[in-house]
């Protein structure tokens, strides 16, 4: 049997499409157009399906045979064989077998007595002669319901229909015989809705041997009546009789070739009808496919070639083992991991972040922000400020009564003060030396083919730094001995024993101004009664006073608390919560918004959360001691009121430590930064530059060192077979752009008479009509619309089989070729019409 020759054509252009695309790993998404026949029953569509694939497989029989749809999946592949999707693991390889499994799987699901089913059957036909398509055979349309059909036999097989026909990617055949009337052709009606524009459907006439003398259907296939967008194409398929004497399909469609050559009717359009015809202008349909998904593919490799080009650049000239490469691949990594660890600090790296911070700007934040908070949340909390001042002076006095104020209980507090500063100088360092070390891991990032070096690197580096972190915390715990040592009260800032009791924390509060501190995104908790209920808002922190907005413009204010009395502490998050909580709330027990006694927020991250509490301190809301105060009340012994000249003594000694310890937290705030950067970055950042190259050679053996991973060599083969890859497909691609052609899409044609409304009223007697009204009709235009019957015709459709016309009007013009008598043409001589395939 003869094979689908223009469908062959295609396959070796699609063949080496696909072939480039596997070897780059990416697959090539043609996605070819399903092709779908409809039309009503015994019109002829398996017959026309059978054609296209070249291979008789199909059922045969007069009534309705296709009872069920019939998925046919064409697979392009070496061997020739039959896959059914019930049938797994099981190959055909005799097709009349696949013929005789159709039909007994469609009784299986339908019986044998016509009914019908909407369940597909999937079938794949393996053949080196087809391209990767999905054709469709599908139920003929049919109106009254026969042996066990359901009454609504009609809306399920229209219903089936629209299931397939109406997706984008599906090209439709209507196939209508030419001896019936085209005008009220299901097939054509159906594809109209789901088509309007008329762009994916062709028309298919079927049954044109089996017209009677003196009928043609020569204007419809020109589309000069009832015209289609596309056309119509005629074909001439097998009868019942050729198929039951296994005529084959090629000694077919040379009877097809010489009807079309031999009648007087179609032999100028014999070269646009038949069924190789048919196949060509799928085919080209499929080309045309091909070639409108080109550019896009195109563009989507020269993109990827571009990407690959400068690494591939590196590699051209590539050999692992030459020692002369590894020393220069080693100095020129050694140099950039300086040359990024300097950008990651300083932050003129040429990769910035825009997702969260990193580097220099965490160590920035650390400084300034973390550090503050970590010094704010040691400082004197002020009940027990007094009472250990209190305690000091009286244990100072001893047994007698003092008359002054005492020096000693001064220092005693102070040093006590000092010796906080510590943990939090100590935990600075601590929060350095960690994001240092995720700075020398992303840096390392690059030496990532030399996993040995890569290791060793940060395995010196991060020695040295570890190094440089404990002489700074020695350097730390020594500033914080030197402020022990001497107690400076001659310092231009501190205020003196006259100005104690006149510098109070109000005033030195009022300096500062209603100055914004911090804008920012919250979430607020207390939005109703409701458990859970929350949302964002746009919160604005000042130095007085804490507002949040609708959103960012702060026009919609929502609400403005004041500061004044407000403590902060910590919540804990809800069950399966990444929110992190914390609440603001007056000691006192009263309501700081609405009816609650907190106001409870969230953030996102940690860092936000620290950044919120961090400027909270600076707006004078400190975090809630009254846990350790109520402990510590629990335990202070009960030594009365105090006497007037006690608490005077009491208010001097703490604006007197209140006004040193500013000095000293001022001097360490500065000086721990300060050392810290010194110390810790500074030097690495001269050992890396200075030092680290020799380091790394006296450790080992570099050319060891230098081995490249087996994922980096195979990454290496992997690219360089891409770039070469995507470079022939690319060739490929300008090869078949070169050697294929885009059929233009035909303009539109006016196929009003489909609707319808207007069919059965104005509706031609189809093919069957005679010569004489042909001519009346090719004297309105090419593409006219349907004419309405003269004055001497009855306004009704001509008959299903035109042996019988009605009278020809006197006054109508005749064909001089084709001379037609004033007379019903006679019965013709053939004893029977033939069963046509379906």
């Amino acid at each position: 049997m003869t094979g689908n020759i223009g469908m062959e054509q295609l396959i070796p252009i699609v063949n080496k499409l696909q072939d480039a695309f596997a070897s780059l790993g990416v697959p090539l998404s043609l996605d070819l157009p399903q092709i779908a026949v409809v039309g009503s029953q015994s019109a002829g569509k398996s017959s026309v399906l059978e054609n296209f694939v070249g291979r008789d497989f199909l059922p045969r029989g007069s009534g309705i045979v296709t009872r069920r749809p019939l998925v046919l999946q064409l697979i392009n592949s070496k061997t020739e064989h039959a896959e059914f999707l019930h049938c797994k693991n099981k190959k055909f390889v005799d097709f009349d077998l696949v013929r005789k499994e159709i039909e007994e799987e469609t009784d299986r699901a339908t019986g044998s007595n016509k009914g019908i089913s909407n369940v597909p059957i999937n079938l794949r036909v393996y053949s080196p002669h087809v391209l990767n398509l999905t054709l469709i055979d599908l139920p003929g349309m049919t109106k009254v319901p026969v042996g066990d059909q359901p009454q609504d036999i009609e809306q399920l097989i229209r219903n089936m229909l629209m299931e397939f026909i109406s997706k984008e990617n599906c090209l439709i055949l209507a196939v209508s015989p030419a001896n019936s009337d085209l005008a009220n052709s299901d097939a054509l009606k159906i594809a109209k809705e789901v088509d309007p524009q008329g762009l994916r459907t062709i028309g298919v006439i079927t049954k044109l041997d089996l017209m009677d003398d003196g009928t043609d259907a020569r204007d419809i296939l020109e589309n000069r009546l009832l015209p289609l967008r596309r056309g119509y194409i005629g074909v001439v398929n097998r009868s019942q009789r050729d198929i039951e004497g296994h005529k084959d399909i090629k000694a077919a469609l040379a009877a097809e070739r010489k009807f079309f050559l031999s009648h007087p009717s179609y032999r100028h359009v014999a070269d646009r009808m038949g069924t190789p015809y048919l196949q060509r202008t799928l085919n080209q349909q499929l080309t045309n496919h091909i070639r409108d998904t080109l550019p896009q593919v195109r563009n989507k490799l020269q993109s990827q070639l571009l990407s690959m080009e400068k690494e591939v650049d590196e590699y051209k000239n590539f050999r692992p083992d030459d020692p002369a490469r590894k020393t220069k691949a080693m100095l020129q990594m050694i140099q950039q991991f300086g040359v990024d660890f300097e950008k990651n600090i300083e932050g003129s790296g040429s990769e910035i972040s825009t997702k969260e911070l990193s580097g220099g700007a965490k160590i920035n934040r650390i400084f300034h922000e973390r550090f503050p908070f970590e010094l704010v949340k040691k400082e004197f909390d002020e009940k027990e400020l007094r009472r250990e001042i209190s305690y000091a002076i009286k244990n100072i006095h001893g047994i007698r009564t003092g008359l002054f104020t005492p020096d000693l209980a001064f220092e005693t507090i102070v040093k006590k003060q000092i010796s906080k500063l510590k943990e939090p100088s100590l935990k600075c360092v601590d929060m350095v030396i960690s994001e240092l070390t995720s700075v020398v891991r992303c840096c390392t990032e690059k030496m990532a083919r030399y996993p040995r070096l890569r290791e060793e690197t940060e395995r010196i580096v991060n020695m040295r730094i570890r190094e440089c972190e404990q002489k700074t915390k020695d350097q730390l715990v020594l500033m914080v001995d030197i402020q022990h040592a001497y107690m400076n009260t001659n310092h231009e800032d501190f205020i003196g024993f006259a100005n104690a009791q006149q510098k109070t924390e109000s005033q030195s509060k009022r300096k500062l101004g209603n100055q914004v501190i911090r804008k920012g995104w919250l979430c607020l908790h207390n939005i109703s009664f409701m458990k859970g209920g929350s949302k964002d808002f746009w919160f604005v922190l000042t130095s007085e006073s804490f507002s949040w907005f609708k959103d960012e413009e702060e026009k919609d204010k929502k609400y403005m608390m004041p500061l004044d009395s407000l403590k902060l502490r910590d919540l804990e998050s809800g069950f399966m919560s990444k929110k992190h909580m914390f609440a603001l709330f007056n000691p006192d027990t009263r309501n700081v918004y609405k009816d609650y006694k907190q106001l409870e927020l969230s953030c996102d991250s940690q860092e936000d959360l620290d950044s919120w509490k961090a400027s909270l301190l600076r707006a004078g809301v400190y975090p809630d001691r009254s846990a350790e105060t109520a402990a510590a009340d629990n335990h202070r012994d009960d030594f009365g009121s105090m006497d007037p000249q006690l608490e005077r003594q009491v208010e001097t000694i703490r604006n007197l430590v209140d006004s040193y310890m500013k000095i000293v937290n001022k001097t360490t705030r500065d000086i721990v930064p300060k050392t810290t950067m010194f110390m810790i970055i500074q030097q690495a950042k001269e050992f890396i530059g200075g030092e680290l190259l020799a380091h790394l050679y006296s450790s080992g053996d570099q050319s060891s060192m230098m081995e490249e991973s087996a994922e980096e060599a195979q990454k290496r083969e992997d690219l360089l077979r891409m770039y070469h890859a995507a470079k022939d497909a690319l060739a490929i691609i300008s090869d078949v752009s070169a050697h294929t052609m885009t059929t233009p899409t035909p303009p539109p044609v006016d196929s009003d008479w489909l609707k319808p409304s207007s069919s059965m009223a104005n509706g031609p007697s189809s093919p069957a009509m005679s010569r004489a009204s042909r001519s009346q009709t090719t004297t309105r235009g090419s593409a006219p619309a349907p004419p309405r019957p003269s004055s001497g015709m009855p306004g009704r459709p001509a008959p299903n089989i035109p042996n019988r016309p009605a009278p020809v009007p006197s006054n109508q013009p005749l064909i001089p070729q084709r001379p037609v008598p004033g007379i019903p043409p006679r019965i013709p001589d053939r004893p029977s019409v033939p069963t046509r395939p379906h």
